[in-house]
């Protein structure tokens, strides 16, 4: 093809996984305990160990590609001839965008005969990957960069996100939650239902008494909003922070309440730089659905 399409490590697949699709992405950083690691899909620092690291009390930082490397990152391909789609993790969690879009702007007036495409996701974690699984089905169908960007500013917006914590700590420390609400809900045992909204932003939808509550929850809302209901036959993708067990079971409920999905949800692990601000204990379940409105 004459052109690439790309993204952040953000999108929490596999390296294995972009490479057998040809998906190009760029790495994000991450900081724990005063030391700087890239963000490069658990090759550099296992998942494992991270959250294991967190968990023991660990803290960590994060950081979004420079202009500097998003202009290092997209004229190797450039100068390969090649025009460049290229998808960020959503502006309404990462400044990212910015930086990629000054670095476009920089690059076009060096390469003035290529195309840089700059879309924002407003996806996160493995949706964003689900999204940019898309993509390559799309690419690989023969469709050209101007179709796919096309397809992907009418679609991305059908892309649902829902997700649970099972420790508010990390919510606390974030910001996103109120020391004493954490307090109150550590005590109560409870987990908020989360989604990313129509700007990408997470947005807390509702609270429940214990993970089997806001895991029952989480499926009832994929039964409400999947595309054709109970006969979703579409992509399901959970990610999940060390909590694989959990992941497991929102799977099983899942398989059993969609035909259509018997073995196929598949199960990924949460990168780094989400991992950082929701700590171990997240289960995060993305399918096409309705367009978010709200």
């Amino acid at each position: 093809m004459d052109y690439v399409i790309s993204c952040c490590s953000t999108a929490d697949l596999t390296a294995e996984h972009f490479k057998e699709r040809d998906i190009k992405y760029v790495c994000f950083h991450f900081n724990i305990d005063g030391k700087d690691y890239p963000d490069d899909l658990g090759v550099s620092y296992p998942f494992k160990e991270f959250y294991a690291a967190m968990a023991k009390g660990a803290m960590t930082k994060t950081s979004q590609v420079s202009v500097g490397e998003y202009i290092t990152y997209f004229e190797q391909f450039l100068s390969d001839g090649k025009d460049i789609l290229h998808m960020t993790l959503s502006s309404g969690i990462s400044g990212t965008l910015n930086s990629a879009t000054i670095a476009r702007d920089q690059l076009l007036e060096k390469y003035p005969d290529r195309k840089i495409y700059v879309v924002d996701s407003l996806a996160a974690s493995a949706g964003f990957g689900l999204l940019m699984n898309k993509l390559a089905d799309l690419r690989d169908e023969g469709r050209t960069i101007d179709e796919l960007y096309e397809w992907v500013i009418e679609n991305r917006l059908k892309l649902q996100h829902w997700f649970f914590v099972t420790d508010l700590h990390y919510l606390v420390r974030g910001g996103r939650v109120s020391k004493a609400a954490g307090l109150i809900g550590g005590a109560l045992k409870i987990c908020p239902l989360l989604n990313v909204d129509y700007q990408g932003k997470l947005i807390a939808r509702s609270k429940h008494r214990g993970v089997n509550a806001v895991m029952k929850a989480q499926v009832e809302k994929m039964a409400e909003l999947a595309q054709n209901g109970l006969d979703y036959d579409g992509d399901c993708y959970i990610s999940n922070s060390d909590c694989y067990d959990y992941a497991m079971q929102v799977a099983d409920m899942i398989e059993d309440k969609f035909h259509n999905l018997k073995g196929r949800v598949k199960i990924v692990s949460i990168g780094t730089t989400i991992g950082s601000h929701t700590g171990p204990g997240t289960v995060a379940l993305f399918f096409w659905g309705s367009k978010r409105v709200d």
